[in-house]
C-alpha cells in the first residue's frame, strides 16, 4: 500500500515507425485524421511496460504472451500455488479473471489515457512488402510515420493500491520500466522510438489530484517553414518544447506536491525545464 497520488507525464517520439497499428485499418498508424494527431492506445503503452518485466526483469505477469488466455493464466497461478496479486501487472494495472468468487475483478491504481502526438504528424507514404511462407507469398502495405513526439498523461490512486498490495518497491520499478522498455521493443515496426521525459508528481496525500498537464505543453521551432507546418517535424533538433503554462500551474498548486520524480533525455530542447522544480525539494532525478 502507498500514501500518495500521482500524476505521470510521459513523452516518447517515433521515427520511421508505427507507433501503434490499427489491425481495422490495414494495420495503418492509429490517427486522428480531422486533426493529423497521432493516437496510441493505453494498452499499446502497458505492453511495452510488460513485456520489460517479464523478459527483463524476469518477473511473472499475468498479461502474458505465454498464455493464451486470462483463463489459462488463471488456472497457471491457481496450480503453482500464487494469488494474482502476487504478480506486477495486477498489481499496477489490475485485472479481470474468471474467479469472480474470489473477487476476480482487481481495479488497477495505475491507470493512463490514450496517448496522443503534440503536433500533427505525416504518414509515410506505404511501400509494399512481400513476405514469403509456406505455400506461397503475401503481400502487404508498410505504413509509418515520419516523426511523432507522442505524450502520455497517467495517474496513481493510493486508495485503490490497497485492493492490489501495490508498494513503492513496484512503484520504482514503474519508474524505470517506463523509461528503458520502448527503446527495447526491437521489432521491425517498431524499433525507431526513445523515451525523452518522464515525470511522476508525486502529491501529498491520498485526496489530491492535478489536471491532465499534456496541455500545458507547446511544440514551437525556430525553422520558420517547420513552425508554419509542425507536420514537417522530422528529429528532435527541429523544435524545442515551451512548458510556461506547466511551470505557472505547477506553482499554482505547489502546496499539493510533494516531489517530482524526473527523467529527461538530453537531446530534447526544453528551456526554463529546472524552473518546474519551485522548491528545491521537490527534485528527484531518475538513475536512469
Amino acid at each position: 500500500m502507498i500514501n500518495n497520488n500521482s500524476e505521470i507525464l510521459f513523452l516518447y517520439d517515433a521515427q520511421m515507425c508505427n507507433p501503434n497499428g490499427d489491425m481495422d485499418n490495414e494495420n495503418k498508424p492509429r490517427m486522428d485524421y480531422a486533426t493529423s494527431t497521432n493516437l496510441v492506445s493505453d494498452v499499446r503503452l502497458k505492453r511495452y511496460l510488460r513485456d520489460y518485466f517479464e523478459e527483463v526483469k524476469e518477473q511473472e505477469i499475468f498479461i502474458t504472451n505465454k498464455a493464451k488466455d486470462a483463463d489459462e493464466r488463471s488456472k497457471q497461478l491457481k496450480d503453482g500455488g500464487k494469488e494474482h496479486r502476487d504478480l506486477i501487472d495486477v498489481r499496477l494495472f489490475g485485472a479481470v479473471t474468471a474467479e469472480k468468487d474470489k473477487g476476480g475483478h482487481f481495479t488497477g491504481p495505475v491507470q493512463f489515457n490514450w496517448g496522443y502526438s503534440l503536433h500533427p504528424v505525416e504518414i509515410v507514404d506505404s511501400s509494399t512488402i512481400t513476405s514469403s511462407f509456406s505455400g506461397g507469398q503475401g503481400i502487404g502495405q508498410d505504413y509509418r510515420v515520419y516523426y511523432s513526439l507522442i505524450a502520455f498523461s497517467g495517474s496513481i490512486n493510493a486508495n485503490t493500491s490497497v485492493e492490489t498490495k501495490l508498494t513503492e518497491e513496484d512503484i520504482q520499478l514503474l519508474d524505470e520500466a517506463m523509461i528503458m522498455a520502448i527503446p527495447l521493443a526491437r521489432t521491425r515496426t517498431k524499433i525507431g522510438q526513445y523515451p525523452r521525459l518522464y515525470l511522476r508528481i508525486e502529491l501529498n496525500g491520498k485526496d489530491k489530484f492535478l489536471k491532465d498537464l499534456r496541455n500545458m505543453i507547446k511544440v514551437k521551432s525556430s525553422d520558420s517553414r517547420i513552425a508554419e507546418n509542425l507536420s514537417l517535424i522530422r528529429k528532435p533538433e527541429d523544435y524545442e518544447l515551451d512548458i510556461s503554462a506547466l511551470i505557472n500551474y505547477l506553482n499554482q498548486n505547489k502546496d499539493k506536491i510533494n516531489i517530482i520524480h524526473y527523467w529527461k533525455d538530453e537531446e530534447i530542447s526544453i528551456p526554463d525545464f529546472d524552473k518546474i522544480f519551485i522548491q528545491e525539494d521537490w527534485k528527484h532525478k531518475l538513475p536512469y
